[in-house]
């Protein structure tokens, strides 16, 4: 059932709400990043960048792709975060390392377009930064 989207049955925000809370916090990574997109979007809340950025932050430590892809593209535009080039490469290059076929392509083009306005030298810190990424347990 998903209530976001009215799959299964009829759309219903509070309750999408209800359940993804519930299930992001016990600390299912694909729960909080859909409480994110809800953030991001202002489905049936309030729209709050900072909001989702937290809850992508949580679901890309744990290593989902669509979540660290999110959190690159809200490093790049400065949304919820100061805007932050080295950042936003790192969750593309990690995001493109994880996500499907489909969506690897389309991450690892807005991460190499990213990579014209940044200098060699932050190219090499995101680098450096994904290469040490490790993902985080639930318990974190």
């Amino acid at each position: 059932m998903k209530y976001d989207i009215g799959q299964g049955v009829p759309q219903d925000y509070a309750k999408a709400l209800k359940w993804y809370r519930l299930a992001a916090g016990q600390g299912a990574a694909k729960a909080q990043f859909n409480l994110g997109f809800m953030y991001e979007l202002g489905a049936g809340v309030p729209q709050d960048y900072g909001e989702a950025v937290k809850w992508y932050r949580r679901a890309a430590a744990q290593g989902l792709a669509v979540a660290q892809d999110e959190l690159g593209v809200m490093y790049a535009n400065g949304a919820g975060v100061p805007k932050d080039y080295v950042q936003a490469y790192m969750w593309y290059t990690l995001a493109a390392s994880r996500a499907t076929a489909e969506r690897q392509k389309d991450v690892a083009k807005a991460r190499d377009e990213l990579a014209a306005k940044m200098t060699p030298a932050q190219i090499v810190e995101a680098t450096r930064l994904a290469q040490e990424w490790k993902p985080a347990t639930q318990a974190e």
